[in-house]
């Protein structure tokens, strides 16, 4: 059983880490949906085409392209969480992942949260974080309205 999936850049989330991680072309790599030629690939890949003229391997790596990414989920699991926290020193932020435990919190002065999840990010990966939640909370009020928070 192959848990390797090669994530499409047609996916939002692709294309937005593959947009924060420099890769500028949006095209869909997918194999077998850009391989029809237009009519300028028909001459460039004729008889008389020259090297400079030529389609490069899709195979080799291009100079400055970045990288694929390969999204394995092999080991990955789901989590409920309604509360979150986050914590942070120079070196990384943490955030706090669980679900609130009081569910009549009238009457009492104190709120049980089981923390089910903890994440430690670097400061790079948080910041890239923060980018794509506030573009995906965006997306998400243009669909269903403003969130009131």
């Amino acid at each position: 059983m192959d848990l390797i999936r090669k994530a499409a850049p047609t996916c939002a989330a692709a294309k937005c880490f593959q947009k924060l991680i420099g890769k500028t072309d949006m095209t869909d790599d997918t194999p077998g949906k850009n391989d029809t030629p237009d009519k300028n690939d028909a001459k460039a890949t004729g008889a008389g085409a020259t090297k400079a003229q030529a389609q490069p391997d899709p195979a080799q790596p291009q100079a400055g392209a970045a990288p694929r990414v390969v999204w394995d989920d092999g080991d990955m699991t789901s989590a409920f969480a309604n509360v979150v926290n986050v914590l942070a020193t120079r070196e990384e932020m943490t955030l706090l992942f669980g679900t609130n435990q009081t569910w009549n919190a009238t009457g009492t002065d104190e709120l049980t949260v089981r923390l089910s999840n903890r994440i430690v990010l670097s400061p790079v990966a948080a910041k890239r974080l923060s980018l794509l939640l506030d573009r995906r909370v965006k997306e998400y009020e243009q669909l269903f309205g403003k969130l009131d928070v």
